[in-house]
């Protein structure tokens, strides 16, 4: 590769390559800079530490979570079924990580945890992303609630059986989906769920 071509995004994937191939303990910026044909005062120059590049790992990711859950919070309609359908989605997009692909998996959760400032940016993301549709909710007659906020706080760490990594190894359970769909049934309760009110159709006066 010619120098003068790399870019971040190129670095970034040869490092997720890398740590695919070795595990985040043996995996080092010489080994990307290996496997990109350049020197690793390449890869420095845009990523000024080993941290710097795992954490940029960890956050690109992350991202790839993120992402498809913020068009759906940005959806209009129901909020009570956006937000089943964005906790769905979560639980899912982990659950295919940890499937699919268990080592790799790993390797990730082991980076991510070391990554806490990326962590904490995503989780506050994601909690967010809950708050918005929450606040949707309550304009729209669908949700009683005093703090979207605090109750989307409360939405993403009660549902952390279904997308913290730690419980990981429950995810394949045969009850796991009953138990999502249980857990669900208490949060609808909880936030007040009810059907929006229908719209007053008034009829034309006549003259």
């Amino acid at each position: 590769m010619v120098e003068e071509a790399l870019t971040a995004e190129r670095i970034l994937e040869a490092a997720e390559e890398v740590l695919r191939r070795f595990g985040p303990a043996k995996a080092t910026v010489v080994d990307v800079a290996r496997a990109l044909g350049v020197s690793h005062g390449s890869v420095y120059r845009h990523f000024p530490s080993k941290t710097a590049l795992r954490d940029a790992v960890a956050e690109r990711w992350l991202t790839r979570v993120s992402k498809p859950l913020a068009e759906v919070a940005a959806e209009k309609g129901p909020a009570p079924e956006r937000l089943r359908r964005w906790l769905g989605l979560l639980f899912e997009l982990k659950r295919k990580k940890a499937r699919d692909e268990p080592e790799l998996f790993a390797t990730y959760t082991n980076l991510v945890a070391d990554a806490r400032d990326v962590v904490r940016v995503h989780v506050e993301t994601l909690a967010m992303q809950v708050a918005r549709i929450l606040t949707d909710g309550v304009e729209q007659g669908e949700f009683t609630l005093d703090d979207p906020v605090t109750s989307a706080w409360a939405v993403f760490h009660a549902t952390a059986r279904f997308h913290n990594p730690i419980h990981a190894s429950e995810w394949s359970d045969p009850g796991i989906d009953a138990a999502f769909e249980g857990v669900w049934s208490l949060l609808r309760g909880g936030l007040g769920a009810r059907e929006a009110p229908a719209k007053v159709r008034t009829k034309p006066s006549k003259k």
